[in-house]
């Protein structure tokens, strides 16, 4: 099979495989606020990573491209629907246009449609710099994404075996690129552990990545003749991941993503402490499904729903919601107990 049929494979089993729904999202609830002195004119919803300002505190996040004219398709419809929302966007793993310069068209197109947009290259760990600088020159791109997909690579059954040096590469490349370099997971989590290493390389961001959204060992799965199904349930699910990472008083700013799928979603993780949340799993399937137009809606509607809660919270900026209490339960809270992480003061917020 060829990278370029991969990724039609990716998509294909991404629509069919779905969400599970397993974030631990739903283990959160609000405190009801009855004076939340808030009016909606008086939200903003603008939020910032670093120098880039998003319009909205949530972004496109990494999908496709490599798998031609397909691809260019999705591409050029999800750079026209950032550009229509004024929101960021990222295009999948470029290594397909690296390895065959036939494919860079189907990357391109983004810049193209969207000439002013904030758009995010996107590379795995295994990049060199040279790769890098070109997958950011190819877009015109204002950060580049350096995706960590180990259990996908092990399931896949033409991935990677070697992950070695991964940290050391990753560093080369904050240090000598002129772009921001935002680290992100596929699907399985961002723990303690991993994002302080990533902290102490001075990454710009850390996308969480969280499980519990579109699985992809549960769709290379789908591409073997033997499961390996022990990884179909593996991972540190999102709200987990969120809290895992914002817990470290790091000035480094956290995005969430995975299985994230309507605005009830989003504030939970913005309150949790992330900066901005990327979607990709509702985008395509409502795109693919319904059309550009649809998802245009789609976005709007999740704008409206946000300022809403926001209001209904008493939450006038991203910072002030990140303050709001709320109660954290269920399998979320034995799990971060076991870990040592203080749920109380989630509780108490003021």
């Amino acid at each position: 099979m060829t990278r370029a049929e991969r990724k039609l494979d990716h998509i294909k089993h991404a629509l069919s495989t779905g969400q599970s729904r397993a974030t631990w999202l739903d283990d959160i609830r609000f405190v009801h606020q009855a004076l939340p002195d808030s009016s909606w004119d008086k939200v903003s919803l603008q939020t910032q990573i670093g120098e880039l300002v998003f319009g909205s505190p949530f972004f496109i996040n990494a999908m496709t491209g490599g798998g031609g004219a397909k691809t260019t398709e999705l591409n050029s419809q999800l750079a026209r629907i950032s550009r229509e929302m004024n929101i960021p966007m990222a295009v999948g793993s470029q290594m397909a246009a690296i390895k065959n310069p036939e494919e860079i068209a189907t990357y391109a197109v983004v810049r193209k449609e969207n000439p002013n947009g904030l758009i995010f290259a996107n590379l795995g760990s295994e990049a060199t710099v040279d790769q890098a600088k070109r997958a950011v020159d190819m877009l015109e791109a204002n950060a580049l994404q350096i995706h960590l997909n180990v259990i996908q690579e092990l399931t896949m059954p033409e991935g990677d075996r070697d992950f070695r040096g991964a940290l050391t590469r990753i560093e080369q490349l904050v240090n000598e690129l002129n772009v921001p370099v935002i680290v992100k997971e596929t699907g399985f989590g961002v723990s303690r552990e991993a994002a302080l290493k990533l902290q102490s390389i001075n990454v710009a961001a850390i996308d969480v990545g969280g499980f519990g959204g579109t699985n992809f060992a549960a769709i290379e799965n789908e591409r073997r003749h033997r499961k390996l199904t022990f990884f179909n349930d593996w991972g540190v699910p999102t709200a987990a991941a969120l809290i895992e990472t914002t817990t470290l008083n790091s000035k480094i700013p956290v995005l969430a993503s995975g299985g994230i799928q309507h605005a009830l979603d989003m504030v939970k993780c913005l309150s949790l402490g992330a900066s901005a949340v990327g979607i990709a799993g509702v985008v395509l399937k409502t795109l693919v499904e319904e059309g550009e137009q649809a998802t245009i809606d789609l976005i709007h509607e999740m704008n409206e729903d946000l300022t809403m809660l926001m209001v209904s919270l008493g939450a006038n900026t991203i910072q002030e919601l990140q303050q709001v209490p709320l109660i954290i339960s269920g399998e979320l809270h034995h799990y971060l107990t076991l870990r040592g992480l203080d749920t109380y003061t989630y509780a108490n917020r003021k």
